[in-house]
């Protein structure tokens, strides 16, 4: 029998992992990782539960990588430090994997692969990589073939008739698996519900090539800093324009040096300048590449944004916004636009200019070409959130499919495949886990919820002191609040002398035991406050004894 396992990837956008299982071997294709909303207050990363790969870690035989986004290798180090496997992946994918191994201090048996050359993983899974059209070069997919059946994952992909690196995606390698017969087919749905076209990276090329020959002004371009296709071509119009560029954004300027080391961009050292001597050239002589298009507080557009850093923006300065908001992020970058508008920059985004920016990911019609020319067995939709995997699916109903056949998964569900018929056969331990990168500890669901507690009630720091021999009330509670806003400020002595009133009903032996009096403070403190306020802060208890 043959396991198709997702820990991850399918009912959010990130944490796409997945596992393949035959024979008593299993493989895992990407391991991401995804961020988290504004609302889990000092976590930093979300990461697949990986429980049933370390409860069966002699099973695993390697992970295959389509491509080099954070939500499909960010998790990697987390995973191989406690099951090392090989880890299989392109020339640039690989790159970024080492990467992110080296900042945990970590090393691995990385195997590097090339499209249509096929190879073994454990004896069980003959795979291989096929080229496919992302937004970061050397995307694949994969074709697995085991002894129950053939699967293709087809990884994030978009189906551009002229990429910028000239590599589509290859149509005609899935074609002729499909001709073997394929008994799943594993697709990203991520635009699933756009109806038209994703549009070329031409499209943006030219609509850069028109927005820049106007500007008179420094020119500053935000952008994922993943999306090398992108500055590759924002690389050659600054080189044809006779601007010099200069970086902003750790990542961006990682990225860049490595594709240069790696020889994806070719550009000579000379188009370069450092972000310190920009004030020294003349504004359209200058084109800034920067991260942060989705108004990430810390990155270099919001420094830009808010008058920090190195370079200021000066009125008739261009800022294009190379990107669509992530869910969630609409508000943060609309007033990112708002603060660089008041700056006096003219403002290039989405909504205005549709054109600085396309999709990485295919949407309905590209989705239903790839189902039409792979005509699989089964169909399992992946990567997307929920409403975008019940579309995919209805496009492959659409498609001619057999509902039986069309395999609707949740992250945990163990989707078997016996003698060419695919069913759900019961579930593996599956979520996510919430990680702070400065620490190897995990923030557990009470933890964050504490905290979350703590940003929408406030603190109330609670001191009694008690006379140790006779536990009689020496002083206190004495109330300090953090987080409270000025009412409950103004009525912290009414609730200290209402605690106080309560907790002077304690009998001396309640008052004898340091638990219960800290138990007691608590209550009294947290009902005290409730008879003036509607609130109930957290309150740490502190009890002191002369």
């Amino acid at each position: 029998m043959l396991h198709v396992i997702p820990l991850g990837g399918l009912g959010e956008i990130g944490l796409n992992s997945m596992v393949v299982a035959c024979r008593g071997e299993m493989l895992l294709i990407d391991a991401g990782l995804m961020f988290p909303s504004a609302g889990m207050p000092g976590v930093d990363i979300i990461i697949p539960d990986f429980t049933h790969l370390k409860q069966n870690a002699a099973q695993l035989k390697g992970v295959l990588l389509t491509h080099g986004h954070e939500d499909h290798l960010g998790a990697l180090p987390y995973l191989l430090n406690e099951v090392p496997v090989p880890v299989y992946g392109t020339r640039f994918t690989l790159a970024m994997a080492r990467h992110r191994l080296n900042e945990m201090g970590l090393d691995a048996d990385l195997r590097e692969i090339e499209p249509r050359e096929p190879f073994p993983v454990g004896t069980a899974f003959k795979v291989e990589a096929s080229r496919v059209t992302h937004t970061v070069p050397d995307a694949v997919g994969f074709i697995i073939r085991t002894p129950e059946g053939t699967l293709i994952h087809t990884g994030d992909f978009k189906l551009d008739p002229d990429p910028i690196d000239g590599l589509r995606t290859d149509l005609e390698r899935w074609g002729e698996a499909g001709e073997e017969g394929v008994l799943c087919l594993l697709s990203d749905s991520t635009n699933s519900e756009l109806t038209e076209e994703t549009g070329s990276e031409r499209v943006v090329e030219q609509t850069f090539e028109r927005l820049f020959t106007g500007a008179t002004g420094r020119i500053i371009v935000a952008l994922f800093s993943s999306n090398l296709h992108r500055v590759r071509h924002l690389l050659a119009l600054a080189e044809r324009l006779g601007r010099k560029v200069a970086l902003q954004g750790r990542s961006m300027i990682r990225n860049v040096e490595m594709a240069r080391e790696l020889g994806y961009l070719d550009v000579p050292d000379s188009l370069f300048i450092h972000l310190d001597t920009v004030a020294q050239l003349a504004a359209h002589r200058v084109l800034v590449i920067t991260t942060g298009a989705q108004g990430e507080p810390r990155a270099g557009l919001s420094q830009l944004a808010s008058g920090d850093g190195p370079v200021r923006l000066d009125p008739g300065d261009l800022v294009v916004l190379s990107s669509r908001p992530i869910p969630g992020n609409e508000r943060s970058v609309g007033a990112l636009i708002d603060d660089l508008q008041w700056r006096g920059a003219k403002v290039a985004y989405a909504q205005l200019e549709p054109g600085v920016h396309v999709s990485g990911h295919a949407s309905r019609p590209q989705q239903r070409r790839v189902l039409d020319l792979v005509r699989p067995r089964h169909f399992v939709p992946v990567h997307g959130e929920g409403r975008h995997l019940h579309r995919h699916l209805a496009t492959a109903r659409e498609a001619g499919m057999d509902p039986a056949q069309c395999l609707l998964a949740q992250d945990g569900d163990v989707v078997t495949f016996d003698q060419g018929r695919g069913r759900f056969s019961g579930s593996v331990p599956a979520g996510r886990v919430l990680k702070d990168r400065s620490s190897s500890g995990i923030i557990t669901p009470d933890a964050l919820q504490e905290r979350v507690r703590l940003s929408e009630t406030g603190m109330v720091a609670a001191v009694v002191v008690l006379q140790r021999d006779n536990q009689k009330l020496v002083a206190g509670p004495q109330l300090s609040g953090q987080g409270l806003n000025l009412d409950e400020q103004v009525i912290l002595p009414r609730v200290a002398q209402e605690a106080r009133t309560l907790f002077e009903a304690l009998s001396p032996q309640l008052r004898g035991d340091d638990a219960l009096v800290r138990e007691e403070l608590t209550r009294a403190v947290r009902r005290a406050f409730k008879l003036y306020t509607s609130r109930r802060p957290l309150v740490v208890p502190m009890v002191v004894r002369v």
